[in-house]
């Protein structure tokens, strides 16, 4: 942790392997971390609901509409603002949670988050967060988790070159091979959108 500044934007970014990736996140940062989830966390009815509403907001999640084909604007725009606020923002590159916890393709909006902001980028990476929530299972389980903090990655050098695609490519890959190699998994060239649609 001694990679995230005390104050200041920061935006972590990292693997997403399960659904509580984001609160040990939280659990381990000093400062408070904000995140976007879908919408529908926190528009259920009923106690359940409500439950699951104050959670998850009081975890630091920030609610987007993911459908519709605006989700990726809407997550810019929130993440934009959260880091002008000089706060910390965390973002899964992969845009989703990985369907069979190998690393997938990283979605440039990293890097337009980067660029726009100028905030540095602090890769991390979960480990065993799988085992604590196993996708499809209902119950949470005892197990460690280890989170995995690299050391912040200024893309200064990429100054107004935020809508050059090559550019943005670069820099979501950099920060993608960092993440690979704090949590040792096998990366795979493919998004992970497509890998599900596929399997």
């Amino acid at each position: 942790m001694e990679h995230i500044a005390e104050n200041g934007p920061v935006i972590l970014a990292g693997n997403h392997v399960t659904f509580v990736d984001s609160l040990f996140l939280a659990l381990v940062l000093k400062r408070q971390v904000f995140f976007i989830g879908k919408d529908e966390y926190v528009t259920g009815k009923g106690v359940k609901g409500r439950l699951m509403a104050w959670f998850f907001t009081s975890s630091g999640m920030i609610p987007v509409d993911r459908d519709g084909g605006r989700g990726g604007a809407a997550a810019l725009m929130t993440g934009n603002r959260v880091l002008q606020e000089g706060k910390v923002f965390a973002i899964y590159p992969e845009g989703t949670r990985s369907p069979d916890g190998r690393l997938y393709r990283g979605r440039t909006g990293i890097a337009r988050l980067a660029l726009m902001t100028g905030a540095p980028v602090v890769p991390f990476a979960m480990v065993g967060t799988e085992k604590v929530q196993p996708n499809g299972k209902g119950l949470p389980r005892i197990a460690p988790v280890t989170v995995r903090f690299g050391e912040p990655l200024d893309f200064s050098r990429y100054e107004g070159m935020d809508r050059d695609r090559y550019v943005l490519r670069a820099v979501t890959d950099e920060v993608m091979s960092d993440v690979m190699r704090l949590s040792g998994q096998e990366y795979v060239d493919m998004y992970a959108t497509k890998a599900r649609q596929v399997a």
